[in-house]
């Protein structure tokens, strides 16, 4: 399908991109990504009128089903639970959609959402795709899709992240927390650290990780030094991860970490790593 083809790179990242937002999983929604182009290439599309909305949908439908049982294997995950990194900007091996959305932050308040209420803001909010269609993929009717994300979006606006620190400001903090964790530096960690940041380590039960978030700038400063003496990193890299300037800890030529943060008013008020060697595959 001549058509298909030469169209299929501009949607492409729609596609992915509707399918990460509702999972938080880079390998589910490359899966989704592969199960959408082949179901497009064995369909008629004769009729279709918008094309980049027609595969959204079906990647919705498919994230959908997905998502519902997602909820009862995340019950028995070991450990807490993070997206998986998504590399965004230059170092991203093919085009992304970026928005808040993608963000670690984002896709932690978003997993607090029903399933349902979930694939309600996505597809209104991110991708404008009309309550109607909406109402079709949930089998409920118009007004209870609008509802769904009404409900979302509330829900969304109380748990939002505070507003960021300029891009040029979170390269200047994450360098000196990259020297200050080089250097083994306690006073120099801690005060790049609020108060009561939290600490949280993913390791989904494949590598040693805490099982249960930390909390407290000295008590958190404590561990970092501890843990970057135990398992001390060959280079630490910056690089754009959703959206965002993150550190990528490399030890014995591989990938053992990708770190997000979160930051209000100059401070890291939460500290995300993911060891999970499943969550890194991809990159």
């Amino acid at each position: 399908m001549p058509a298909l083809d030469d169209e299929w790179a501009t949607h492409r990242p729609a596609v992915f991109g509707v399918a990460y937002r509702l999972l938080g999983s880079v390998a589910d929604a490359e899966d989704i990504t592969q199960d959408v182009w082949l179901r497009a290439n064995g369909a008629d599309l004769s009729d279709v009128a918008d094309l980049r909305a027609w595969l959204v949908t079906v990647a919705a439908r498919r994230s959908y089903d997905i998502l519902k049982s997602a909820r009862v294997r995340r019950e028995s995950y070991v450990g807490p639970w993070l997206p998986e990194p998504l590399l965004t900007g230059p170092d991203a091996s093919g085009p992304v959609l970026v928005d808040e959305s993608v963000t670690a932050a984002m896709l932690l308040v978003m997993e607090q959402l029903t399933p349902p209420e979930r694939v309600a803001f996505v597809l209104h909010d991110v991708f404008d795709l009309e309550f109607s269609a909406i109402a079709a993929i949930l089998e409920v009717s118009t007004a209870t899709a609008r509802q769904y994300a009404s409900r979302a979006r509330r829900r969304i606006d109380a748990e939002r992240p505070a507003a960021e620190v300029s891009p040029a400001q979170r390269e200047r903090l994450l360098r000196t927390f990259r020297a200050a964790y080089e250097d083994g530096d306690l006073a120099g960690l801690v005060r790049l650290l609020h108060p009561e940041v939290a600490y949280v380590t993913d390791g989904g039960g494949r590598v040693f990780a805490a099982q249960k978030s930390i909390h407290g700038g000295e008590r958190v400063g404590e561990v970092m030094v501890r843990v970057g003496r135990q398992w001390r990193p060959d280079r630490i890299d910056l690089v754009e991860v959703g959206g965002e300037l993150a550190l990528i800890f490399h030890r014995d030529g591989a990938i053992y970490s990708v770190d997000t943060v979160q930051l209000d008013d100059g401070l890291i008020t939460a500290y995300r790593r993911v060891i999970n060697p499943e969550k890194l595959t991809h990159l």
